[in-house]
């Protein structure tokens, strides 16, 4: 107090201005991430898609983290005729038309913010599967769930794959990823966001349904079903993605734990309990069955 008293004299002598307290500022209020931002608004479908798409038909598997979608990303890459890369998180990728004049030039081509985007996004997953000789894309990011009617907009040819997984098994499974960062508390939350987004996401976009405990139980007649679905026929590497190589497995691009590693399908853990089950959850349980 001495400080700003003895501040507050001197500046008296001279600018005759004073110092006061003030209250720190209000935290913004939290962001519903589910939300479209103005870019995001204003997104529309390709105004010529023959030209302004790469990729056709497009597979995106939507699902909460923690869910088994990097076991399902390199099941689907063992596919002679798909191609499933790590996480690519184009959605964070974003265009700034940064002066008046690129934004008249882009205006006279016909193209919004949005739409520079998705051609950004387009190209840079072409790239991925030009590399690998395959005709078709699959792509897993967990947050994809936030932007899926984006997804469908941008590609409109794009097919649905939803990947469940008992919401319980999917908590405790963000939490042990790093215990002292994700207590229990915050890990319920979190993933609940993503499942509640991911069953509007199923309401109101076509698709094929997963069940991670059912994948890891059966997972050839699980991908006989995908396969089906995507209309190509099922083959026998699927099940054995172990000997193809799927790139590094990186924390941050998806799973990376020790079971991954081991290049087989391994049983998924048991499932919890009623009673183990935080309150939170009960209500996607038995929306998605696991309460039956």
């Amino acid at each position: 107090m001495s400080r700003l008293r003895t501040a507050n004299s001197l500046l008296r002598k001279g600018a005759r201005a004073r110092l006061t307290r003030t209250a720190p500022p209000s935290p913004a209020p939290a962001r519903d991430p589910a939300a479209p931002g103005p870019v995001a608004a204003s997104a529309r479908p390709p105004a010529d898609p023959a030209t302004d798409r790469l990729l056709r038909a497009p597979v995106f598997i939507l699902s909460a983290p923690r869910s088994g979608s990097t076991l399902l990303r390199v099941i689907l890459n063992s596919h002679s005729r798909l191609c499933a890369p790590h996480e690519t998180h184009v959605r964070m990728l974003h265009v700034r038309q940064s002066t008046p004049t690129v934004t008249a030039a882009m205006d006279s081509f016909g193209h919004n913010t949005a739409d520079i985007e998705h051609l950004l996004w387009d190209r840079v997953l072409h790239r991925e599967l030009v590399r690998s000789g395959k005709p078709t894309l699959v792509e897993k990011t967990p947050s994809n769930v936030f932007v899926s009617e984006r997804l469908a907009t941008c590609w409109p040819d794009a097919r649905f794959v939803f990947l469940l997984r008992h919401p319980a098994s999917v908590a405790r499974s963000w939490h042990e990823g790093d215990p002292a960062g994700r207590p229990m508390e915050r890990a319920v939350p979190h993933v609940l966001a993503y499942m509640e987004q991911l069953e509007r996401t199923r309401q109101q976009l076509p698709g094929h349904t997963v069940r991670y405990e059912s994948l890891t139980a059966d997972p050839e007649g699980e991908t006989r079903k995908v396969c089906a679905f995507l209309d190509i026929p099922w083959e026998e590497s699927m099940t054995a993605y172990g000997d193809n190589d799927h790139g590094e497995f990186v924390k941050g691009l998806g799973d990376w734990k020790d079971k991954i590693r081991t290049g087989t399908v391994q049983r998924s853990r048991p499932l919890p309990t009623p009673e183990e089950i935080p309150a939170a959850l009960l209500p996607m349980c038995r929306t998605w069955g696991y309460l039956d």
